[in-house]
Parts: structure tokens; C-alpha cells; sequence
């Protein structure tokens, strides 16, 4: 690594903590001037007001080498924009919606990552999929079975580690062999969730586990709410399997919608509070209703190459009849034969057409003769019960 590049890195990392993400003043100077000048204003104190209020309270931090070398050690790693795999491609959704004037969605100055994937080869097909911690038995079975196939499909499937259907979603796509991805709202070593620590570490083995923050950050709830913008940008698009009317899968929604990204909803029992904020997405016209992993793989998918195939509608033997042979079909007895006087009174068709139709239906197994006339028949291949 040349001197250049450690130089960007360690003013990164340092720029990283001594702010609060997202930081938009802080970042706006990183774009003006670049990574090391901007550590170098920030330590001097010689930034602009806004600026000064998003880094004042840690401005005397130091980041050396050492401690570049101490967070190896521990398996995490910092990515940065001049990287290679930089996810540049899905973080332009922030960029945009910045530029547009959207609140909180100023892209990250850098990433922490434990995991060796490339960020770039990660994301370049994935699905967000979220939902609620307290999460129903049908939710946990659809966020399982779903992540399993998308992730068979190779689409990387991203959440948030926690518990309820994020986990979930992880070990589905983990149980297919595929890759999986989580952001997490705290340091990479911060141990949180603590019931979750060995599935960060299978995550890790075949995709990444990233934060804004740096080690020893602990977990708060702003920082899972900054974190979830990132649930929404580094995905094509997002799922929420159960989410109630006020909670973080809702507000990971809300910003995929922000950021021009696909959103979903699953439908559940009318009956579940946990699905509340599904229905009122989808009452509401902001989320799109799939039922199945295939509607989100069309959705989030290449153009033309990942569509659905249709459902399968029940067949009937009778699915092909219309006109004079459905009305005389109808009017035939499951059990009585009837005269075909009688069937052409009630069928409205004359009696010499009825019979003839009769006929035609005993072809398919869809009338039968019998002494008393001639009654219903249960179609071609289909035991007689009468």
C-alpha cells in the first residue's frame, strides 16, 4: 500500500469516529477537499460551523496505524470509497437523494466489514428483508423459506442481525448455501445482539457483516434508525414480512421508498398486529403485494429475465364447455337420471340438440346413461361414486 493510500484510509477511519453518522457537513467537506484535508481541518478546528457541531465533542480522538492493525486482528477491515469494491452503484441512491434535499441520507464516509467477500460482488444482487422482532410463526416460515430461494437463485439477502425475521432471513439464505449480509447499528464488536453472535460469525464466513460504527460503539436506537438507511440503499429493493404500524421495518421502508427503491409487503391475518403495517403499505399503494419469492425476485431482478411464472389455476373437467352444453350439463342430477325431456325443459335447450350434447358429454365422462335416463357423470379418469 503506498503512502497515498494509508494516508486516505487513516483519515477515513479517523473521520469515521469522530462524528456521528450520517454527519452531511462533514461529508459535504470530505467531497469539497478530500479525506486527508478534511482530518487535517477537523483536528486544526479550522471547519465550518456546521461542521464544527458534528465533530467538536471528538475531535481530540487519535486513529494511528496500530489501531488499523488492532481491528484487523479482530477480523474487521476498512472499506472506503477509493476501494475497488466499493459499493458505489446502490450508494448512489443517497448521493441522489441528498442532492435532492432528503433528511438523513447522506452516504457513508467508510464501512467496517468482518468478512472476506467483496463489497462490489455482494451487492450487486440483493434484497433487503425485514421485519418484526416479535415475529409470528407464519412470518418466521415465509422469511425463511423466501431468503432460502432467493438466496438458491444467487441474490444476496440482507438484514439487520436482529431477532425475529432478520435472523430468520439469515439462516434461510445460510441453510441454502447462498450469501448473506448484515448492518449492524453498533461497533463490529460490540457483541449485539448477544443470542446472535454465532450467526454474525457464519454471515461472515461467506458474506460481510459492515457498521458505520467504529469498535466499542454500543448499540442505541439512532443508530439503528442512520443504519437502516443503508438496509434500504445497498439492495435493490426491500421486504417487509410483518411489521407493525410504528416500527423499524416501517421506517427501512419508508427510505427504500425514498431512495426510488422497490418495496414489498407480505399480506398476513387481517387478525395480526404484526401485520398491520404490511396492510396499511399496501392499502396505501407504497408497498407492492408478493406472495411468493418469485414475485420479489421479479421485482429486484433484471429486466425481462426474472419474471414470475404464473399461477397455476385449478383445472375442471368441465372448463371447456360453454353455450348448449354447460345448460345441459347443469341441468343433469348428480345421482337421479332424468329423461331427456325433462333435461331439455330445464336446460332451455330443444330435445333433439340436448340429446345430441348428451352424447357428446358422455365422450368425456360428463354424462351417463342409466335406466332412468341419464345423469351426471364425474369426468374422463374419475371413479363413478353414484
Amino acid at each position: 500500500m503506498s503512502d497515498d493510500a494509508r494516508d486516505i484510509r487513516l483519515a477515513r477511519a479517523y473521520l469515521l469516529a469522530v462524528a456521528e453518522p450520517p454527519s452531511p457537513a462533514l461529508a459535504a467537506l470530505v467531497d469539497d477537499c478530500g479525506p486527508v484535508e478534511a482530518a487535517c481541518r477537523v483536528r486544526c478546528g479550522e471547519v465550518p460551523d456546521a461542521v464544527a457541531r458534528e465533530t467538536a465533542a471528538r475531535s481530540g480522538i487519535e486513529v494511528t496505524g496500530a489501531d488499523l492493525a488492532s481491528a484487523a486482528k479482530s477480523g474487521a477491515r476498512l472499506i472506503i470509497p477509493e476501494d475497488e469494491e466499493w459499493p458505489g452503484w446502490p450508494l448512489l441512491s443517497l448521493r441522489v437523494a441528498d442532492g435532492r434535499g432528503v433528511a438523513g441520507m447522506t452516504s457513508p464516509i467508510a464501512l467496517w466489514g468482518r468478512g472476506a467477500a467483496r463489497l462490489d460482488a455482494v451487492f450487486e444482487r440483493a434484497v433487503t428483508v425485514v421485519g418484526s422482532r416479535a415475529a409470528s410463526g407464519y412470518g418466521e416460515h415465509i422469511a425463511g423459506e423466501w431468503a432460502y430461494a432467493l438466496a438458491q437463485g444467487g441474490v444476496t439477502v440482507l438484514s439487520g442481525a436482529a431477532y425475529g425475521i432478520d435472523g430468520v432471513a439469515h439462516r434461510g439464505a445460510l441453510a441454502a448455501g447462498g450469501v448473506s449480509a448484515a448492518v449492524l447499528g453498533c461497533g463490529l464488536d460490540a457483541g449485539y445482539p448477544a443470542g446472535h453472535q454465532t450467526l454474525l460469525r457464519r454471515i461472515a464466513e461467506r458474506g460481510i457483516v459492515l457498521s458505520e460504527y467504529p469498535n466499542a460503539t454500543p448499540p442505541a436506537r439512532h443508530r439503528f434508525l442512520v443504519r437502516n438507511r443503508l438496509l434500504a440503499a445497498l439492495s435493490a429493493g426491500t421486504v417487509v414480512v410483518e411489521a407493525d404500524r410504528r416500527s423499524g421495518a416501517r421506517n427501512t421502508a419508508s427510505t427504500a421508498t425514498a431512495l426510488g427503491k422497490a418495496v414489498m409487503a407480505v399480506p398476513g391475518p387481517l387478525t395480526s398486529r404484526t401485520s398491520s403495517g404490511c396492510h396499511e403499505m399496501i392499502r396505501a399503494g407504497t408497498a407492492t403485494l408478493v406472495i411468493s419469492a418469485d414475485d420479489v425476485l421479479e421485482h429486484i431482478g433484471r429486466l425481462g429475465a426474472d419474471l414470475a411464472s404464473p399461477a397455476e389455476r385449478p383445472q375442471r373437467g368441465t372448463d371447456g364447455l360453454s353455450g348448449d352444453a354447460l345448460r345441459v350439463h347443469e341441468a343433469l342430477q348428480p345421482r337421479a337420471g332424468r329423461p331427456v325431456e325433462w333435461i331439455a325443459t330445464e336446460s332451455g335447450v330443444p330435445a333433439a340438440k340436448a340429446r345430441a350434447v348428451l352424447c357428446a358429454l358422455e365422450l368425456d365422462g360428463l354424462s351417463q346413461r342409466c335406466e332412468s335416463g341419464w345423469r351426471r357423470g364425474a369426468g374422463r379418469g374419475r371413479r363413478d361414486t353414484g
